[in-house]
């Protein structure tokens, strides 16, 4: 039996050790974002949508404006998905989109291609115009309809909200009958205020929030993906790129890719995952909680080598 003084030492002992491993829980905990992606950042990190920052699948969005791409360097960085301009109106084609779309094959990046629609240009021509160079590879992710108003340009006159939901129907069921898969529809706070809100929920949404969570800016109970910065930093891209989020888990993101689980409509055709008698499931993939990124357990460091906390931009 231990005298008092090894008693007492041995209880003080355990405390200080309780308390550095807590306080080391409480640094791990308290990281603005778990670094699932080092090699990525952000010249303008915003607090706002640190929830994005944590989602597992992470890709980011490209046009002409990016310039020549490394997409080996990209692939490197962790880039899981990109979504690469292709046409807009009908008759504009990305002067790098072939290259684009080629490369990113080539280094292993799921890819999907995006039209840019104008208000201003009949559907029919704007459909016409995708079959024409929207590639049917069987590999791609789903193809996306970019639904913004045109501020500033040549076509910036808006529609009523009937003739923009008819026009969008119109390419959307092309689009699902050009490539075989459900279109994304990618849209911003105004426009989804103006046309969306109700509007088309068996499609995948691709929302636009730069600032603050998405339940902040929409009224919307559940998104797939989430543009959250335009100021991205990743290797391979010169200058800023827009980074995007996925919402869901590895399990659901390899299921969509090879049609499995209509992200859009949250259900499976075969493949889903069993929940343990006993356990409580697993939080829905469109909460958007910090365990998503990943499901990768917490890990308590040893007393002495308790790490120090540090800024991460990602």
């Amino acid at each position: 039996m231990p005298s008092r003084f090894l008693e007492r030492t041995t209880i003080l002992g355990r405390t200080r050790y309780g308390a550095i491993a807590l306080g080391g829980l409480l640094t791990l905990l308290s990281t603005p974002a778990a670094a699932l992606y080092p090699k990525k950042s952000d010249s303008a990190p915003h607090h706002g949508v640190r929830e994005a920052r944590r989602q597992a699948i992470q890709g980011i969005d490209v046009s002409r404006w990016q310039g020549e791409i490394d997409w080996d360097k990209v692939k490197d960085a962790g880039t899981r998905f990109a979504f690469i301009k292709a046409t807009e109106g009908g008759d504009h084609l990305d002067p790098n989109f072939r290259r684009n779309w080629s490369e990113a094959k080539k280094a292993g990046i799921a890819r999907g291609a995006y039209h840019f629609v104008w208000w201003c240009r009949p559907a029919k021509d704007q459909v016409r115009w995708m079959k024409r160079h929207i590639p049917r590879d069987p590999d791609a992710l789903p193809p996306v309809l970019d639904v913004e108003w045109q501020n500033g340009s040549q076509c910036d006159r808006k529609v009523s909200r009937e003739d923009a939901l008819e026009k969008m129907r119109i390419m959307l069921a092309a689009l699902q009958a050009h490539t075989g898969k459900k279109p994304i529809i990618y849209t911003d706070i105004n426009f989804h205020e103006d046309i969306l809100e109700g509007e088309l929920n068996d499609y995948p949404y691709w929302l636009r929030s730069t600032a603050a969570p998405l339940k902040h800016r929409y009224n919307r109970e559940k998104w797939e993906f989430w543009q959250f910065t335009t100021t991205g930093r990743v290797p391979g891209i010169t200058g800023d790129v827009d980074r995007n989020a996925f919402f869901g888990s590895e399990h659901e993101f390899t299921a969509w890719r090879e049609g499995r689980f209509d992200i859009g409509a949250r259900t499976w055709r075969g493949g889903e995952p069993k929940v343990a008698r006993g356990k409580a499931p697993a939080t829905s993939a469109g909460s958007r909680a910090p365990k998503a990124a990943g499901g990768t357990a917490l890990r308590i460091a040893p007393p002495a080598k308790i790490p120090q906390r540090t800024a991460h931009n990602d």
